[in-house]
């Protein structure tokens, strides 16, 4: 089902070449002819920090010379691979702002958002990702670097990290060797994360995946029951102790599948995510009334607005549609959305206003 998570994983990857983890040195390790490029477009003598950071963005979105960087979600890299195809998703694109950061003598440091609106399916897996950006600090001001900021949502905002977790979230792609069949691959990957951050609740919750699809239903139980002992609420964790107890047939399902129910219940992003279920099915009045809790729980996205204002218009409540959209479109141009999403509420504003559809 829609939002219900087997697993937990920043980013799905798909690995390029060989799948043996590499040392964590490496991951954002700039290679000398982006070093050179960083001195010659970044560090002119004389340029004040606010200047280089300026530059520094300009190298690697803007440019026409410089790396012109594009978003693909499945770009998982390391600085220098990065550095060769010109891919980044949110997390490789924090390791080489932050890599690049330090060339140029800035204090950047790398910052997540744990629960955002996106996921993906594999088969019986669903993976709900979070997202990375970076921050900078410069004299008393913060700016925020951030490659996905205009299509993630986000349960609360962005929080600061260690380096050690960003690393730990790039070995998270073990959920994809997983999904290619290569468990060893992926069990080191997940070995690494542990190590590197044996707080973060999430890479022990994918270990008890791996191990559950290696067979090793007792260390799949020990790795979810740790992640849980870090995060009591883990919703990812909570499901898959759950899915596991109810394949045992132990007892404790019951419990604990009341304790996921109640997180469930509280989570906006769960509850948007079984309205656009609903809506699909064209259950428009099961749709509404959770968009509107996800709303109760989370008013500030134009999304769930949004998706509210189709469900009434659906549901043959014109009216009620139109006021739900102009709230989308308020929020949407407070948060400065894109000018695409803009422009699709106006056009579906026009329409209800015009017709009284969508």
């Amino acid at each position: 089902m829609i939002g219900w998570a087997l697993a937990t994983a920043l980013a799905l990857s798909t690995p390029a070449g060989d799948t043996a983890p590499p040392d964590r040195a490496q991951i954002m390790a700039v290679p000398p002819e982006l070093q050179a490029l960083v001195q010659e477009r970044v560090n002119a003598p004389g340029r004040s920090q606010a200047q280089r950071l300026r530059r520094l963005i300009d190298l690697m979105s803007v440019s026409g010379d410089g790396l012109r960087l594009e978003y693909n979600d499945e770009a998982t890299q390391t600085v220098e691979q990065t550095y060769l195809n010109r891919q980044a998703n949110c997390l490789t694109y924090t390791l080489v702002f932050l890599a690049l950061a330090r060339e140029a003598g800035l204090h950047a440091y790398p910052q997540e958002i744990e629960e955002t609106l996106a996921w993906q399916q594999y088969e019986d897996i669903v993976f709900r990702t979070n997202h990375a950006n970076a921050a900078v600090r410069i004299g008393g001001q913060r700016f925020v670097v951030d490659v996905g900021s205009s299509f993630v949502i986000g349960r609360n905002p962005a929080r600061p990290i260690s380096e050690n977790r960003l690393l730990a979230q790039y070995y998270n792609r073990a959920a994809q060797l997983m999904t290619q069949g290569d468990l060893p691959a992926a069990l080191a990957h997940a070995g690494i994360a542990i190590e590197l951050d044996p707080a973060y609740p999430t890479t022990w919750s994918n270990t008890g995946v791996l191990r559950l699809h290696s067979g090793d239903m007792k260390g799949a139980e020990q790795a979810y029951t740790t992640a849980l002992s870090l995060a009591p609420e883990h919703s990812g964790a909570l499901f898959n102790l759950v899915s596991l107890y109810k394949r045992m047939g132990d007892p404790r399902e019951t419990q604990l599948r009341r304790r996921l129910d109640k997180v469930q219940s509280a989570d906006p992003l769960h509850q948007f995510l079984l309205a656009a279920e609903f809506e699909q099915r064209g259950d428009y009045a099961q749709a509404i009334k959770h968009y509107r809790r996800a709303i109760r729980l989370h008013g500030a996205e134009h999304r769930f607005y949004h998706g509210l204002a189709r469900a009434y218009a659906q549901a043959g409540q014109p009216e009620l549609a139109r006021r739900t959209l102009e709230r989308a479109l308020a929020l949407a141009a407070d948060k400065e959305a894109d000018e695409e999403t803009l422009a699709q509420y106006r056009t579906m504003l026009d329409g209800l206003r015009a017709t009284g559809s969508l």
